[in-house]
């Protein structure tokens, strides 16, 4: 496994309040219990230089963030979505003996806050009883899948779990109940930018009983993050990079050239499952009863 050592910090706050609201994924603050990632996915935004994130294999776990986060929990007044899963994924090998993750749900099961789990592993499974519980208020699951393949996704997230088993997750969650789905992103152009696949998914995330699927046909690849992708996808896929290079030139922002096609065989697929392309979101009390008016 790619990761060069783990250390402990401390940290001065554990939960950072969005500065704009977000449309997209539904949450108001960021939570983030550890420093790097573990799954050594080859696209990944957080190597960006804009994030001074430097080395993400190198992984520090915020050693009072339980502490920070049960006071700081305590002193909101209005309850409103936590987010975890932007900058690493939650729920990585290592939080199988850290328990960080589980540690924060029982803390906002506790709080009574709503939570908005972002993962490509079959861990949080562990802890379903939880989510079930926050569900009362609210708990929404997405579980990241770029690609239907198994042996194409060990190349582009070398250490996640298989797509097979983020799906199999998916389904023991929404089994009990819990608000499951799927971020279908980043999907790579030239890589795995079919219809075929992107239907698979939407296929394979009915049958786990998603609700929502909600994609993204590109792939951000800024300064710090792009040369990291492009010398991976040289050794994977080769003359793949010159490609990427005469097709993008130096735009951060690569949508798949086969984005209207993807677009149109998503949303038909979507429909014809009964899937959305977006997700609903947490409503306080308040919301609530103004909109039985």
């Amino acid at each position: 496994m790619n990761v060069h050592e783990v250390k402990s910090i401390e940290t001065k706050s554990i939960l950072s309040r969005l500065k704009s609201k977000d449309n997209y994924w539904g949450i108001a603050y960021n939570m983030n219990l550890y420093r790097g990632c573990q799954h050594g996915c080859i696209y990944c935004d957080t190597r960006s230089c804009c994030y001074g994130m430097g080395d993400i294999s190198h992984i520090s776990v915020k050693k009072n963030a339980l502490e920070l986060l049960d006071h700081e929990l305590g002193a909101k007044r209005g309850k409103a979505t936590i987010g975890t899963g932007s900058m690493n994924d939650p729920y990585m090998p290592l939080e199988k003996q850290m328990k960080l993750t589980g540690g924060a749900l029982e803390l906002i099961a506790r709080h009574r806050f709503p939570v908005h789990v972002m993962t490509k592993s079959n861990l949080v499974t562990r802890d379903a009883d939880l989510l079930q519980d926050i569900g009362r208020t609210y708990a929404a699951v997405t579980f990241t899948v770029t690609t239907a393949d198994d042996e194409m996704a060990r190349k582009l997230e070398p250490n996640a779990p298989a797509s097979s088993e983020r799906f199999k997750a998916m389904k023991i969650l929404s089994d009990r109940g819990i608000y499951t789905g799927v971020a279908l992103m980043p999907v790579l152009p030239f890589i795995n930018d079919s219809i075929e696949d992107i239907e698979e998914i939407v296929e394979k995330a009915a049958e786990a009983g998603a609700s929502y699927v909600l994609p993204l046909f590109g792939v951000t690849l800024r300064r710090g993050s792009r040369d990291y992708f492009y010398d991976k996808v040289e050794r994977i896929f080769p003359k793949m990079t010159k490609r990427y290079k005469t097709y993008f030139e130096d735009r951060s922002e690569c949508t798949s050239p086969n984005a209207p096609y993807l677009n149109e065989a998503f949303y038909r697929k979507i429909e014809t499952l009964g899937i959305s392309a977006s997700m609903n979101f947490y409503q306080s009390e308040g919301r609530k009863q103004l909109s039985l008016f």
